[in-house]
């Protein structure tokens, strides 16, 4: 009851701090300009702080731990492939933020002619991608707080029991997030994420430390550990174990499974350039070098944080095991909290243990509630700013009334949140993250960089572009393994979002970046072509000089 009273109030602390700073950021937020980008004001270390704060999402604490813990070296492929994919992003980040405004919209439509099919484009693929991503978020919150409070079927923690529990802590996110956005903007988004990257960097050192202490600070000790404890020998440090597997005897499945991973690796690297809430945060810094500078802050911070997942990940298979890990959840999410309570008891006995464990699960729930407002605002924003302002008004709307629109916008996309993440809160919807990074890789990046670098593109280019990379990837992911046919080959249970016995998969592969990402790119080609409108070589030159110069952006 100790770690749940301590883990309940840490909960409270960070929740009440962070309504101080929205009811703050509301006082100081006046126009267009403060509420979509902060004003504006944000250093480049400061905004790429809350930039990797935004990245460094729950899947990426908790799910990279877990993948490591159970699959080894497999799992921290996920790491860097997060990490290179900043890489692209420092290339496009001071061309962005220069072309751009406040939206993606801004930045595809700078440069064409007809701009109302291009931003409505640009409004169903933020929303759609955001959403995914989103709804991954806080069904992870719900799963994560119920366990994290120790509310087991059976159990109650204030009158209570696990379902509803779950349910509760949906719909508290959802309401905080809808609360941030629509009274704090990006001002209160953006310190939000500052402090959650604060807090998860200081719970990742604190563990990297006691986990390494352990072992007397010799990394090739805990990786024998690890090996050791997870009942796979030597291969737990090799790759192959869980992505781009041999199957003896059977050629096809071992291609498709490495091709899988290739089209995995893919679509992280691709996609971090073309995620909304992401780009978003480029338009929040006052000029181009101070946008590179934020990138090159977090590429550091991200850096520096999935190096110190290796000693999570493997800290927690020997320290854990591998069992216990399971026992616990099937997937691993909870190896993280598991290790900072083994750690905590072996220092300060149980309440070390407790301590340490309400510290990682407060960082944890800090995390998801800093990423799911950023892709509200995101949301929200696109909606108001490129439908309702450029579309519905023609680009003469009063900005008191963008505002009012956005600060709707956001109730009505947290909304729909909530009900999706309720509706499928028993679900595993671990693979919505790695569709997500696949949709903006397919639909956004092509749109982006054939945008900034082809002056034949035009309007019908980037429409097709977007809408043809958003269904190629959820077609060919609704037809695929993730959906049904999967199972387990030993238990005969469903590894699929339908249960055994229901199969219609006709594409092999689980992410759709291997194919859909060059569907992507051949729509927007093929509808540049394709359209009767000429390019505009005036507007193209333009948006050269204003992404190269950053002259006359804003």
């Amino acid at each position: 009851m100790t770690g749940r009273a301590l883990t309940f109030g840490l909960f409270l602390a960070f929740i009440l701090i962070t309504l101080g700073i929205t009811i703050w950021a509301r006082v100081n937020t006046r126009g267009a300009d403060d509420f979509y980008a902060g004003g504006r004001t944000f250093s480049g270390p400061q905004n790429g702080v809350a930039l990797a704060g935004d990245y460094m999402s729950a899947a990426s604490f908790l799910g990279i731990a877990g993948i490591i813990a159970l699959n080894g070296y497999d799992g921290f492929l996920y790491s860097i492939g997060f990490l290179v994919a900043w890489l692209l992003a420092l290339l496009l980040v001071e061309l962005v933020r220069n072309a751009g405004r406040f939206t993606l919209g801004d930045v595809l439509a700078r440069r064409v002619r007809r701009q109302a099919p291009v931003r409505r484009a640009a409004v169903v693929s933020t929303v759609t991608v955001s959403v995914f991503y989103l709804l991954a978020q806080m069904v992870g919150a719900g799963a994560l707080v119920s366990l994290l409070l120790g509310i087991h079927r059976g159990e109650r923690f204030l009158g209570m029991d696990a379902a509803t529990a779950k349910t509760v802590t949906i719909v508290v996110v959802g309401a905080l997030m809808i609360f941030y956005v629509a009274f704090g903007g990006m001002k209160a988004t953006t310190w939000v994420q500052i402090i959650k990257s604060a807090l998860l960097m200081a719970g990742a050192v604190v563990l990297t430390a006691l986990v390494l202490g352990r072992f007397g600070f010799d990394v090739s000790a805990m990786l024998g550990s690890a090996a050791d404890a997870s009942g796979k020998g030597e291969a737990f440090l090799r790759p192959g174990l869980r992505y781009g597997q041999d199957v003896p005897g059977d050629t096809y499945r071992t291609i498709v499974n490495k091709l899988d991973f290739i089209s995995l690796a893919l679509a992280l690297v691709l996609g971090t350039a073309g995620l909304p809430h992401i780009v978003a945060r480029f338009f929040a810094v006052p000029d181009g070098r101070a946008a590179r500078t934020s990138v090159s802050w977090a590429i550091g911070l991200v850096g520096a944080f999935y190096l110190m997942t290796l000693a999570l990940g493997f800290g927690a298979a020997a320290l854990v095991g591998r069992q216990a890990i399971v026992a616990q959840d099937p997937s691993g999410n909870t190896a993280a909290p598991q290790l900072a309570q083994a750690v905590g008891e072996h220092v300060g006995g149980r309440v070390g243990g407790d301590v340490l464990l309400a510290f990682i699960g407060a960082v944890a729930f800090a995390t998801i509630l800093a990423v799911v407002s950023g892709l509200v605002l995101a949301s929200s924003t696109s909606l108001a700013h490129d439908f309702f302002g450029q579309v519905l008004m023609l680009g003469r709307p009063r900005e008191s009334q963008e505002v009012a629109v956005a600060r709707f916008a956001s109730f009505l996309v947290g909304s729909l949140a909530i009900v999706l993440a309720v509706v499928a809160r028993n679900l595993n919807v671990a693979f919505l993250v790695a569709l997500a990074f696949a949709m903006a890789a397919s639909a956004n990046l092509p749109a982006i960089v054939l945008s900034l670098f082809w002056r034949r593109f035009n309007s019908a280019g980037v429409v097709a572009g977007i809408y043809g990379g958003l269904i190629a990837a959820l077609v060919l992911v609704f037809f695929s393994p993730v959906v049904s046919g999967k199972v387990d080959p030993v238990t005969g249970e469903s590894l699929s979002l339908f249960p055994a016995g229901v199969d219609f998969h006709l594409f092999p592969l689980e992410n759709p970046g291997l194919v859909s990402i060059p569907i992507g790119f051949a729509c927007a080609v093929a509808g540049t072509f394709a359209g009767r409108e000429k390019a505009d070589a005036e507007r193209y030159d333009d948006l050269s000089v204003r992404a190269l110069t950053g002259a006359g952006s804003h």
